[in-house]
């Protein structure tokens, strides 16, 4: 019922906005975060969808981070549109975001994978340019059998897609998100490759800056990952959030309406959101 990250073609998902809202209505989905990387230029179509559609839609964001040389994800839920600092990081990142696909394109061409950024570019088109549009590419040319199996050929540490990219600070991701009136929210931590001790660290860190969830139940999590890190959001006292982090069919984690419930114990994000119009059995079984 309840899903807080997806993605639209405005960053690399493969439905637009509209599309993807009426996607989650008919899977079930009530509440909807639209998170795009780095952008927020869909929630304007996002929202007359979901007026449509029935849908209570959130205004989100998932913003790139660098951390302790590794790249992190901080989606923000009910951020402000019309913040303008919101709107000027964003850009910023953004610039950053063509740069990187450009030197992508340049390693994938060394390696004899030749017109990798044009096409990825193409699959882009007025969106923002990203690594699963480069997986798109690789995929459908059949350099490897699907998404999962280019990261780890092409497009990690060590491979010839892969860039040591500077994105922004853990600090000013959250303060962004803050300052705009939303609360910040570490997205699928069980992708990093962080051990224990740094993932203490960096929930500590995150915290302290006024990080306010952690996403317990993702997509890509296992189910005991959902305990894992339900365990670590009651360690720092950090609410719960969860989301399919869905891109589209054949490239997604898990499809949309198929969020299993929290583990129990969690205090889910939306707790305090008294904006939502929710069945009150559903709320009383989820916080």
């Amino acid at each position: 019922m309840i899903d807080l990250h997806s993605h639209s073609n405005i960053s690399d998902g493969l439905l637009s906005p509209a599309a993807l809202v009426e996607h989650a209505a008919q899977h079930g989905v009530r509440v909807l975060a639209l998170t795009d990387h780095d952008d927020i230029g869909g929630l304007a179509e996002a929202r007359m969808a979901a007026n449509v559609h029935g849908i209570q839609l959130i205004h989100g964001v998932e913003i790139s981070v660098t951390w302790k040389k590794r790249t992190l994800h901080i989606v923000g839920l009910n951020v402000d549109v019309e913040n303008d600092a919101l709107k000027s990081g964003l850009a910023a990142v953004r610039e950053g975001r063509l740069e990187r696909a450009k030197q992508m394109g340049a390693g994938l061409e060394k390696a004899g994978i030749h017109g990798s950024f044009e096409w990825a570019s193409a699959y882009a088109g007025q969106s923002i340019l990203t690594r699963m549009h480069f997986a798109r590419f690789l995929v459908e040319h059949q350099y490897a059998k699907d998404t999962k199996s280019v990261f780890k050929k092409y497009l990690v540490k060590g491979k010839p897609g892969f860039v040591d990219h500077q994105w922004m600070n853990l600090e000013s991701a959250v303060s962004l998100i803050v300052n705009s009136g939303g609360q910040a929210v570490l997205a699928h931590p069980g992708r990093y490759d962080i051990r224990r001790t740094n993932m203490l660290l960096l929930l500590e860190e995150f915290r302290a800056l006024g990080g306010t969830a952690i996403e317990v139940v993702t997509g890509s999590h296992t189910g005991a990952q959902y305990v894992e890190y339900a365990k670590y959001a009651q360690m720092f006292g950090l609410k719960a959030s969860q989301g399919s982090d869905y891109h589209g069919k054949g490239i997604s984690f898990m499809e949309m309406g198929r969020l299993p419930a929290l583990p129990s114990g969690c205090v889910p994000i939306w707790h305090d959101w008294h904006h939502l119009n929710l069945a009150s059995d559903y709320l009383s079984l989820n916080g």
